[in-house]
């Protein structure tokens, strides 16, 4: 596949035509997801290796109110359209497309990915969407991630090099 210069973000029903096209095309595919807030290195180190594992990256990215649910009220830091935008101008993404959901599960359904990547930070029991990708015989990887990168350890080395962190507006 030759490579666009920015990937695409798509709405969920494109991304489903997306991944089938480009399966029919021969192309193996590969899913992962997260919230990817105020990326770092640890992020494109990640994404890289998970590109790695096929020939096409879809990401997951977990939409504003799905990230406030699951990391409380102060987060994310940037909006989703913002964070997919960035996440589509990385080399290894090839698209990109927004959830809702607490959970991957249902893109994942749609998408039918052949592999399905995260972190070593999710035991392999854990990692929702294993038991579909499996049953069609694809599979799961558990990458390492970067040590010491982290968006909240970014957070919290910005909150800790203010004096007076309230005196923010």
């Amino acid at each position: 596949m030759s490579r666009r210069n920015a990937a695409l973000v798509l709405s969920r029903d494109h991304a489903i035509r997306f991944a089938a096209n480009e399966r029919r095309a021969g192309r193996r595919i590969v899913f992962t997801n997260g919230v990817f807030d105020l990326l770092h290195r640890g992020h494109v180190d990640y994404l890289s290796r998970a590109r790695a594992e096929g020939d096409v990256l879809i990401v997951g990215l977990n939409a504003d109110r799905s990230v406030r649910r699951l990391k409380g009220p102060d987060r994310p830091i940037l909006p989703a359209g913002e964070r997919a935008e960035i996440l589509a101008a990385l080399s290894p993404v090839d698209a990109v497309v927004v959830f809702d959901e607490d959970t991957p599960a249902e893109l994942i359904a749609a998408l039918t990915p052949d592999v399905l990547v995260k972190g070593t930070d999710w035991p392999a029991d854990g990692i929702v969407g294993r038991e579909v990708v499996e049953a069609r015989g694809g599979v799961v990887m558990r990458v390492a991630l970067t040590p010491g990168r982290s968006t909240t350890g970014v957070i919290d080395r910005v909150l800790r090099s203010r004096p007076d962190p309230s005196g923010w507006s």
